[in-house]
């Protein structure tokens, strides 16, 4: 079975201006293509064990009656301009243990970035409750899609 998803996109900026976005709480918000992240608080991360409040909203899915609620991204991996990574802390007990992240590298007209969606070490409580994955290959893929967006604007004619 598989319990890791992993999408990759060329994106025409240079790894800084990449991940300037993916370090910030508001950048977060800006590329989230589920709908569940609202709103952010906090500064950008600058290393492992920095964290920040993301404001969700999980009736962007309909998936699980949470309703709106906040959730605490913690940095588990952070090489600046090449790899960052999270997981997630909630208002869920047990902790989920799910964890999102991005890898950068340089590539002909741009930087090579990997998307990644990993739940293998997730609690057996979640892993009985089958609910995993919660976000789909295709949101995976749209989230690079927005990621370009939001660190190319106004840089194509």
């Amino acid at each position: 079975m598989t319990t890791r998803m992993e999408v990759q996109r060329t994106i025409p900026a240079d790894p800084a201006a990449i991940f300037r976005v993916l370090c910030d709480p508001q950048g977060h918000v800006a590329i989230d293509s589920s709908g569940m992240l609202q709103d952010a608080t906090g500064t950008p991360a600058m290393a492992v064990g920095d964290t920040f409040v993301i404001h969700m909203d999980r009736e962007s899915l309909n998936d699980y009656p949470l309703g709106k609620y906040d959730v605490t991204v913690s940095i588990t991996a952070f090489e600046p301009d090449r790899e960052i990574a999270w997981t997630v802390f909630g208002q869920l007990k047990p902790n989920i243990g799910h964890v999102y992240g991005y890898t950068l590298e340089p590539a002909e007209g741009g930087t090579l970035v990997t998307s990644s969606y990993d739940w293998s070490d997730i609690d057996p409580v979640w892993k009985e409750a089958d609910i995993f994955p919660i976000m789909s290959e295709g949101a995976l893929r749209a989230t690079l899609g927005i990621l370009d967006r939001t660190v190319t604007k106004g840089t194509r004619g």
